[in-house]
């Protein structure tokens, strides 16, 4: 089972793919993460791709593309593949097809997690976290039970990430429509897109993505 994972900032993809991960031994395959772990291993497209960074160049579709093929050659990638982060056009739509293909494998679905924006900025913007153990919490959903105080760990140190602010997120939100408008509507015209309701709680997130994931019917 090879997905695609569409979802704004702050919109779950990290957690669900997680629990696709434990639960189903799929991989999340984040171009932001092989492309690192392909520089630092020196693979032949890492050595590429570090080239091309190092001269403050834009790292091109082709090696982007090379680093995921060398990615799904890995044994860890046969139960199934989570895409995250590609493909972001119509050129690494084609490109990811053809990588699958010549291992045998296909695309099954790309799944959208939609949100309502206003409350996805609340969601993010009011979140912290522990300092000592990293344990979450929010302003308004999940305050720690004893104030000041983490609930893991003791400790009474939080911090909240920087650009958890309305303006970034709103910017990041921006950038995901520009960067996902390109490739909905070919995988559209192919069938292949389901959409779940992404501001559900994270047993029902994940329980539509069974769903689909299983073949049923879940609305697209």
């Amino acid at each position: 089972m090879n997905i695609i994972l569409l979802g704004p900032p702050g919109a779950g993809k990290g957690t669900q793919a997680s629990r696709l991960e434990a639960e189903r031994g799929m991989v999340q395959l984040s171009t932001g993460d092989m492309l690192r772990a392909a520089v630092k291993a020196g693979t032949p497209t890492g050595l590429k791709a570090k080239a091309v960074m190092e001269a403050g160049e834009l790292v091109s579709d082709a090696i982007v593309s090379g680093i995921i093929g060398e990615r799904l050659d890995m044994a860890d990638t046969e139960k199934g593949a989570i895409f995250d982060g590609y493909p972001r056009t119509a050129a690494q739509a084609e490109a990811l097809d053809a990588l699958l293909s010549d291992r045998g494998r296909k695309l099954d679905y790309v799944i959208e997690l939609q949100v309502d924006e206003e409350a996805l900025v609340d969601r993010i913007t009011g979140r912290f976290t522990c300092a000592q153990c990293g344990a979450g919490y929010h302003d308004r959903f999940k305050q720690p039970k004893v104030a000041e105080t983490c609930d893991v760990c003791g400790a009474h140190e939080f911090k909240r990430r920087p650009d958890d602010n309305a303006e970034t997120v709103r910017t990041r939100m921006a950038e995901y429509r520009a960067k996902t408008a390109p490739i909905l509507p070919i995988y559209e015209a192919r069938g292949l897109v389901r959409r779940v309701d992404g501001m559900a709680d994270m047993e029902a997130v994940g329980t539509q993505i069974a769903v689909i994931l299983d073949g049923g019917n879940a609305a697209d």
